[in-house]
């Protein structure tokens, strides 16, 4: 069967009170051949989403209607692949009536993409096997960084990795790490490497039928138009964070698939 991810405004609602309506979606799920698989909360923003295995989209509504009339507000078919990638679980992690407000998932990701500048010269210049060692120590390097910060690589893209982090404020001190490792690289290396990195926050529902879509956009849009060794973050990441020392240099940039220019932020090192 499918799987689905739907959105719920829940403005005012407790945590309490969706781990019960989880526990009801259990108890009626099997009477409509549905397995509701796990859900996030997130009580400041008023969001709840839940990933469940059904039918059809209708089908999984038709629960939650019979449950306790908390229907979706928009529900897409996602793949299994992409939400543990993003969100880095498909399961309850614990047992509902264990779940507290503070262990409370809220489904709330940032962002990370990083890219070297000018791979393509770079493999000209020095040749197919020097420019993959170069690529490993760039791997290496944003990867002992995410794994500092609990950063979470969802893929490689061949010159660069995009990660995702629950904590915006981690995903922004990684980035300052990666490029601060990649500076103390280019004191000692033949060949220096210069990377550009991009961020954005946002819930896994961003656009219509599209998991995470306009956050990975932004995030990769931002990054390639960053500078080398500079980091650009979006509004999101610059308030999420609340430190605004940490940032400069707040610029509107028109990046490709917006139709309107972009705030961004250069994050100091």
């Amino acid at each position: 069967m499918p799987i689905f991810m739907d959105r719920h405004e829940l403005t005012g609602t407790s945590a309490a009170d969706v781990a019960e309506a989880h526990r009801r979606d259990l108890e009626v799920q099997d009477e409509y051949g549905v397995k509701f698989l796990t859900y996030w909360f997130d009580q400041r923003r008023g969001t709840a989403f839940c990933l469940v295995d059904a039918p059809d989209a209708e089908t999984a509504q038709c629960v939650h209607r019979e449950a306790h009339g908390f229907v979706a507000g928009e529900i897409v078919e996602v793949s299994l692949s992409a939400v543990e990638a993003f969100l880095g679980r498909i399961f309850d992690p614990l047992p509902v009536q264990s779940q507290t407000n503070c262990d409370m998932d809220a489904g709330h990701r940032t962002i990370l993409f990083t890219d070297i500048v000018g791979s393509t010269d770079m493999t000209s210049r020095v040749g197919d096997r020097m420019a993959a060692e170069l690529v490993r120590a760039h791997d290496g390097i944003v990867r002992r960084s995410l794994d500092h910060f609990i950063g979470r690589e969802v893929k490689h893209t061949g010159d660069g990795i995009m990660a995702t982090f629950e904590s915006s404020r981690s995903a922004v001190d990684c980035a300052v790490a990666i490029q601060q490792e990649f500076a103390h690289f280019r004191c000692t290396a033949a060949e220096p490497i210069h990377v550009r990195v991009g961020l954005d926050c946002g819930e896994p529902i961003e656009d219509s039928n599209d998991l995470f879509g306009s956050t990975v956009q932004l995030a990769a849009r931002l990054c390639a138009a960053a500078a080398a060794d500079q980091i650009l973050v979006s509004g999101n990441v610059f308030r999420e964070y609340d430190d605004p020392d940490r940032f400069s240099h707040a610029k509107r940039r028109r990046l490709k698939g917006f139709s309107k220019p972009i705030l961004a932020f250069s994050l100091n090192g």
